[in-house]
This record gives structure tokens, C-alpha cells and sequence, in this order.
């Protein structure tokens, strides 16, 4: 060893020598998984302290028993189907779906390869052609079963060759709740009389209890493996998504949806048109269906007008502040024919005004004539325009200053003219005669109510057509003066298709209302009547909701005809009660049934034993109010002691 002098004893150790560079990089790996073993074992211990979805959704207890498993404090039991009938309607799940109770359903779809099915098919159709085969040599009867059996196979052949229908393995499982052992019994008979009742073959689960309940869980799996061989069509026809709900978001309240308890509730106003029409039987409740709507769009501050033929609106009117106002020969409320359409908020000129006063009223005068010639029908043309520039009623005149005429300066003005004599006479019933007190005088009615009701029970039957249309002429120039929503309620329409006149002028107010924001409710019971007028086909067509109560046998085939109904439906409206129907909204319907509260109830009631029960505990009401009123002055004039 060599020292260098000055460093003797102070010699420098030499470096160590660097590890390997396989080395270094174990080293980090390991480093590396004793971190992420770390940091695990902290997440665990940190997931111990903590709630997962599956504990929150995990059931406390869970019983399972031959045929139910007992799931915390509900009974649960599974249904699968077995067999179908040939043949299965679309929507034939419908039923079930809209049980109003909670199911669980699965459906499970087994794809299989078309070549597959041929094949086999091919196999089956060659022993059944043997076994028709040797039947007729042996000279035995023709066996039914077998011929559908082959005509079946050929067309499955052929729709699948063509690739019309796809083959597959359906499976059906449903699953039911009970609160009890009695009630999960009561639904599992319940499901299976509804698939019973479509020759649909359905078992209960047996000593498969918990694999059903798992093929029905929202996890895809098929535990039970009950399939069934079908083709494209019956499988589609079993799609579970519809229901008969039949609502929207906002509305009024018209019944319960028998289908599945469901509220119908609708604002007819947000449709393509708020006109609706009520069919049905006398006594079937009409009348209390729409005066109950008209009671619940009140409350949503609608104004409703009502056209009531027999005085069966007054205890509503009276109960909610209504104007009722009662048209007859004696009473003070008159309506002048000849009044001039209101112009106000429209572009219209003078000259429109005048013509559309002038053929208003001459649909009136045909009513009243009964047959016009076309001679006669120039000459009351011409008759009417010279009896408004009579009252200075001209294209130039100033229609705010002047004063509508009535029957009796028509009248002198008709007498006036050649060839009017047969007409004058006519005439004369209405200004001198028996009916002079009904349209000879200016109008005096005053619409400014939220309800009000023109009652026309106490005029003749040959009146009621005319009033009828001069009452709804009126209505409709006040609703043209002002834009709100408003409700026009004809009760017994029919009246009103018996003239072909009136049943255009309806007809044309019911195609014109939606731009004013009214709708038509249009009652009739002579539904046969109705449907026979071409304006009365028309009327329902321009109508969004349609309301069918119950039906008579000779009525139902005219109502199946123009509604599309089903055999199911037309036995539905001949057998339902009272309150009971089909409702109508748009392209949907559902099988409905009207209901009310005791308040409402002993408003619109119609039931002539109601009343009399409601009117004598009013006066005896009224009589304890006027005892106490006696006591009270009695006490007031006692001499003091």
C-alpha cells in the first residue's frame, strides 16, 4: 500500500459500489403493492362503517314456504303461464297490468334460429299429412284437430321462409303481494280468472317459490325456465307497456276510471276543441254528470250557460248564485230575433252585421213558417232588410245609435208587399195571436253571472224549437263580444235537429266556438233522432269528448256504428248502471264512472225524492229560523222585573 506524504494515516474509502438496475426498480414495485395494500385495507376497514344500497334495500327477513315466501311482513307468491289458447287478442295483458295492485312482471324472449324451427316443422308436417293419409284409407272419420294443426304449420312455414314472423321461447312470470295468506290468495284467484277468462293456462309456483321470486326481480334472470314456442305476432300482442289511464295534468274531475280506480281528470279547454256530448237513456244520469261538471268548473271560474228545457238546473242556480231566467208567453224575460249581432273585438263591417242579423232571423221564420217556398223564402229576404232600414239599420248607419226593430214592424213591412198574404197570416200567431207574448217585444235579459240558466219548460212544444234557437242566436252574439271561457249547455238537443235550419245554425256554432273560447255541451236522450240528422253526425265528429251513459237495445247498434265500439262495450253501455259509461277524450276512451261528494250530491241531485227531502228540510229549516226570530222580539219587548 503506497501512502502520499501529509496523508499518512488519513487514506480515503472507496465509493460503494451502485445497485443493479433491476434491483432499484423490485424494490418500487414492491414498495408500489405495499401502498395499494395499505391503502385497500383502509378502504375496508372505512366500508365496515358504512351502509350500502343493497342494505338498504336487502329485506329484514325472508321466509320461504312451498308455494309463497314470506318477505319481511308481505306474502309473495309467483304465477307463470303454461299454455295459450290458438288464438290471443292484442292487448290481452291489459287487464292484469292495470289490476290496481302491485305486481312484478317479467317477460323473458329465447331467440330461435329460423333453420331450427323449419326443420323441425318439417318433421311434424310430414306425420300429420301421414296420420290424414292413412285415416282416409282406413275410411275413419276426419280428425279436426289435425287439419287445423297442419294448416297452422304450413303458414308458420311460410311466414317464416318469408321472414314475416321470428320464432321464439316465451316465458310469463308474475309475481303478487298480499298483506295477509288470505289476501295474497285472494289475488293469485283474481290474476288467474283473468287469464282463465281467455283460456290462458297459469300454475302457481311449487317448491320453486324462491326461484320465482328471483325471475322477477329487475336483475334478468330466469330462474324457472317455463317457456312457451312463440312467434313474432302473439308475443308483440303480449307487450305489457298500456294502460287504460285516461287523464292529464290539469282539469276537472269527471269520474273514476273503472278500468283501475284511476281519476279522469280533463280541462277540456286545452283539447282541439272544448265542445262535448252526452248520450243517454232517460234516467241513466245525464243531467247530474253535467251539472256536476258545471259545479267543478265554476270552482276554476268558467263561466257555464245553460239552455234548461225542464227547470231541473233552478236548485243549482239557486245554490251557487246563479241568474235564472225563465222564457215563457207570461214571464218579463223576452229576446228579441231581430236583435244585431255584437261586433265588438272584431273587424266587421256594418253590411256583414246586417246579413248575418238577416239570416239569422230568417232561419227563424222557417221554423215558424214549417215549409217556405223559394218564392216566399226571396220575399222574406227582402221583407227583413227593409224592416232594419225601417229602424235606419243601413250599411252607412251608426249601429250604436240605433234600435233593433221587432216581430211587429216585420209584420207591417211584410204586409206592405205583393204576394205576402199567406205569410202575413202565419205571422200574426206570433204578434197578435196566442204565441204574441214570446218574440214581439225588445230583448230584456241581462248576462253578467258566472251561471246563468234560461229555463223553457213552461213554453208549448211547438215554442220550444223556436225559443230554443233565438236563445242560443243570443248567446252566441254576447260570447262573439268578449273572449273568456265560457260553457254552452243544450239540454235535449234533439229538439233543436228536428229543423233543419236550427240544426245548421248549431252545427255551424259548434265548428266556430273554439276561436271564441266556448264550448258546447250538447245532451240529448232520442239519440236514434240525433245521429239521423247529417248536422247531428256532424256535431259529434266536431266534438273532442264524448260522454256514453247507458244505452237502450234500440239505440246501441246507431251508437256502435258512429263510435267504433266492441261487442265488449256495446254489452257495457246496455248493462251499466246509473252514473255509468264509456268517456271519450280524443283517440282514447275508458270505461268510467261518475261520483260526487254529499255536498256536491245535494246540489246537482235530479232524483225527484232527493228533492223533496232537500225541500222539506229547508222549510222546516226556515221555519226553527222564524221561531227563533219570534223569541228573540218576544224577549226584546219583556217589561223588565
Amino acid at each position: 500500500m503506497a501512502f502520499e506524504p501529509g496523508k499518512l494515516g488519513a487514506a480515503t474509502p472507496a465509493a460503494p459500489a451502485a445497485p443493479p438496475p433491476s434491483t432499484a426498480k423490485k424494490r418500487q414495485e414492491v414498495a408500489k403493492v405495499a401502498a395499494e395494500k395499505t391503502q385497500l385495507e383502509e378502504e375496508r376497514i372505512y366500508r365496515k362503517g358504512v351502509i350500502s344500497i343493497r342494505d338498504l334495500i336487502s329485506p329484514a327477513g325472508l321466509k320461504v314456504e312451498p308455494t309463497f315466501l314470506v318477505l319481511n311482513e308481505s306474502y309473495v307468491r309467483t304465477i307463470f303461464v303454461v299454455t295459450y289458447p290458438r288464438y290471443i287478442n292484442l292487448g290481452w295483458f291489459a287487464p292484469v297490468i292495470n289490476l290496481n295492485t302491485t305486481l312484478d312482471v317479467a317477460m323473458f324472449f329465447y331467440p330461435v334460429k329460423a333453420e331450427i324451427i323449419l326443420k323441425q316443422l318439417k318433421k311434424k308436417v310430414g306425420t300429420l299429412e301421414a296420420q290424414i293419409l292413412s285415416d282416409h284409407e282406413k275410411g275413419a272419420p276426419r280428425d279436426p284437430i289435425a287439419e287445423t294443426a297442419l294448416r297452422d304449420i304450413e303458414q308458420l312455414r311460410d311466414d317464416l321462409s318469408q321472414g314475416i314472423e321470428h320464432f321464439f321461447q316465451f316465458a310469463l312470470y308474475i309475481t303478487v303481494y298480499g298483506k295477509s295468506k288470505e289476501d295474497l290468495d285472494k289475488l293469485t284467484e283474481s290474476v288467474e280468472s283473468i287469464f282463465a277468462g281467455k283460456l290462458i293456462y297459469s300454475k302457481r309456483v311449487f317448491y320453486q317459490s324462491e326461484q320465482g321470486f328471483n325471475s322477477t326481480m329487475p336483475i334478468g334472470n330466469d330462474e324457472l325456465m317455463v317457456t312457451f314456442n312463440m312467434q313474432t305476432s302473439p308475443c308483440a300482442s303480449s307487450f305489457p307497456f298500456i294502460s287504460a289511464d285516461l287523464t292529464s295534468d290539469n282539469g276537472i274531475l269527471f269520474g273514476i276510471n273503472r278500468h283501475n280506480n284511476s281519476l279522469i281528470l280533463f280541462d277540456r279547454f286545452s283539447m282541439q276543441n272544448a265542445n262535448y256530448i252526452v248520450f243517454a237513456t232517460s234516467g241513466a244520469g245525464k243531467s247530474y254528470t253535467v251539472k256536476l261538471e258545471i259545479l267543478r268548473s265554476l270552482m276554476v271560474g268558467v263561466e257555464v250557460i245553460v239552455i234548461d228545457p225542464e227547470m231541473e238546473y233552478k236548485h243549482l242556480s239557486d245554490a251557487v248564485g246563479g241568474t235564472f231566467i225563465n222564457i215563457s208567453l207570461a214571464s218579463d224575460a223576452k229576446i228579441n230575433p231581430f236583435e244585431l249581432p255584437r261586433a265588438v273585438g272584431e273587424q266587421v263591417t256594418t253590411e256583414d252585421i246586417i246579413r248575418s242579423a238577416v239570416i239569422t232571423a230568417k232561419g227563424l221564420l222557417r221554423i215558424m213558417f214549417g215549409t217556405v217556398t223559394p218564392q216566399e223564402d226571396s220575399i222574406l229576404d227582402r221583407a227583413l232588410l227593409e224592416t232594419y232600414a225601417k229602424k235606419d239599420i243601413t250599411p252607412d248607419s251608426d249601429l250604436s245609435q240605433v234600435e233593433s226593430p221587432i216581430m211587429q214592424d216585420f209584420q207591417q213591412v211584410l204586409e206592405g208587399m205583393e204576394g205576402t198574404a199567406d205569410l202575413t197570416i202565419k205571422l200574426k200567431k206570433y204578434t197578435e195571436g196566442t204565441f204574441a207574448g214570446l218574440f214581439n217585444s225588445p230583448t230584456t235579459v241581462q248576462m253578467k253571472n258566472i251561471l246563468v240558466i234560461f229555463s223553457v219548460r213552461d213554453l208549448e212544444d211547438e215554442l220550444r224549437p223556436l225559443a230554443i234557437y233565438a236563445i242560443v242566436n243570443y248567446i252566441w252574439n254576447v260570447v262573439r263580444s268578449e273572449r273568456k271561457k265560457r260553457i254552452l249547455v243544450i239540454d235535449e238537443a234533439w229538439w233543436l235537429m228536428q229543423h233543419e235550419d236550427s240544426a245548421k245554425f248549431i252545427f255551424a256554432l259548434v265548428k266556430r266556438c273554439r276561436k271564441y273560447f266556448l264550448g258546447v255541451t250538447t245532451i240529448t236522450q232520442d239519440v236514434n233522432d240525433f245521429l239521423r240528422s247529417p248536422y247531428g253526425q256532424a256535431i259529434v265528429t266536431n266534438s273532442a269528448m264524448q260522454m256514453l251513459l247507458k244505452q237502450s237495445p234500440a239505440a246501441i247498434d246507431n251508437i256502435a256504428k258512429t263510435f267504433l265500439l266492441t261487442e265488449g262495450e256495446k254489452y257495457l253501455l246496455l248493462e251499466c248502471g246509473v252514473g255509468e259509461g264509456i268517456f271519450f277524450a280524443g283517440p282514447k276512451h275508458a270505461a268510467i264512472k261518475v261520483v260526487a261528494s254529499y255536498a256536491e250530491d245535494q246540489i246537482v241531485t235530479t232524483n225527484p225524492q232527493q228533492l223533496l227531502e232537500i225541500e222539506a228540510a229547508k222549510k222546516e229549516f226556515e221555519a226553527e229560523q222564524e221561531e227563533q226570530k219570534k223569541k228573540c222580539r218576544r224577549a226584546a219587548f219583556r217589561p223588565p222585573p
